[in-house]
């Protein structure tokens, strides 16, 4: 084994499950969609099995279909025989994944599937298999290679039912017209989620936490008004409640580092009247987008409505930290 090419073996592995994927590719047709059609019309639950290496597939399989608004679970065909077929109704549709359709496990609890009621999709490699016999619908795979240097350990067959399972998935989510609302209903701790509903309305300072002083207020008082809070900056309003500006550390840096007396400056004269602007309905990674990301970065921005009106002001370290990333 001293000359034994490892690079040259694993690039062979991913060639063989490439072309097998091409070949599956190449095969759909009527029978696929009669598939992905029955799925979208469930008034059920879409259930998944399979024994061994298809059985993880299958789970894996059910945690997609789920995430993308099909209710679906995996039931292990060994736990199906003590007493977990009660988790099927006639209603929900299950699909036994076996590349030879003749797995034990799975043939002997298809005739029960049969008697509840529930519509039976069999994905298999072998179109003479009890499992394809026993379905209502049905996949077969084209004659594909496994990986295996020993062609047996199955790897091409496990990866082909992977992406076939994946396809209808996405497939169903978007006849559904799934929406990212929708998987962010079902993914509401992920950082997935969390970027696609939490809106800047939910992690905005406001009221005490908000850092605010008039056009009038002397520059002491601003000082002052940023030293009360985390923000590092002050809003400016007018009488009405408008953003006129706003001043911030940094501003307040710059102008002692010139050592002139600031105590007696304008403090319209110190402020920056365009700053960066934020919505309330925005969403916060769209938010954390333009600050971060924008010409102008900034690390807190002030909210305001469709009139300018000041609303809040929100810190990108807050956004970050309710688990919101790009």
């Amino acid at each position: 084994m001293d000359n034994f090419d490892i690079i040259k073996e694993a690039k062979n592995v991913f060639k063989i499950e490439m072309e097998s994927l091409e070949k599956v590719k190449d095969s759909l047709g009527k029978d696929f969609e009669n598939i992905v059609n029955k799925i979208v019309k469930c008034k059920g639950k879409v259930i998944f099995t399979g024994m061994g290496k298809p059985g993880h597939i299958a789970k894996k399989l059910a945690a997609t279909f789920a995430s993308l608004g099909t209710p679906s679970f995996c039931l292990h065909p060994a736990e199906a025989q003590h007493g977990d077929l009660g988790m099927i109704s006639k209603e929900d549709i299950v699909i036994a994944i076996s590349f030879s359709g003749e797995s034990e496990e799975v043939t002997r609890i298809l005739p029960n599937i049969k008697k509840i009621g529930a519509t039976l999709i069999g994905i298999s490699g072998n179109s003479k298999s009890t499992l394809i016999k026993e379905s209502d619908l049905h996949f077969i795979f084209p004659p594909i290679e496994e990986a295996c240097y020993m062609k047996i350990a199955p790897t091409s067959s496990t990866t082909a039912a992977l992406v076939l399972g994946d396809a209808m998935a996405v497939t169903c989510a978007k006849i559904k017209a799934f929406t990212k609302k929708d998987y962010a209903l079902f993914h509401p701790s992920g950082s997935l989620g969390k970027g696609l509903i939490t809106t800047v309305g939910d992690l905005m300072s406001v009221g005490d936490e908000n850092s605010v002083v008039t056009e009038k207020d002397s520059f002491e008082k601003a000082v002052e008004e940023m030293c009360r809070t985390s923000l590092g900056m002050v809003n400016v309003v007018d009488k009405d409640g408008k953003l006129v500006g706003l001043f911030t550390d940094g501003d307040l840096r710059r102008k002692l580092a010139e050592k002139v007396d600031i105590y007696n400056m304008n403090l319209k004269d110190i402020i920056t009247t365009t700053p960066v602007t934020i919505r309330k309905d925005m969403l916060a990674a769209e938010a954390l987008r333009i600050m971060i990301q924008g010409e102008r970065k900034v690390s807190v921005a002030p909210v305001v409505d469709e009139n300018n009106i000041l609303l809040g002001s929100l810190c990108a370290k807050d956004i970050i930290k309710a688990g919101i990333v790009l």
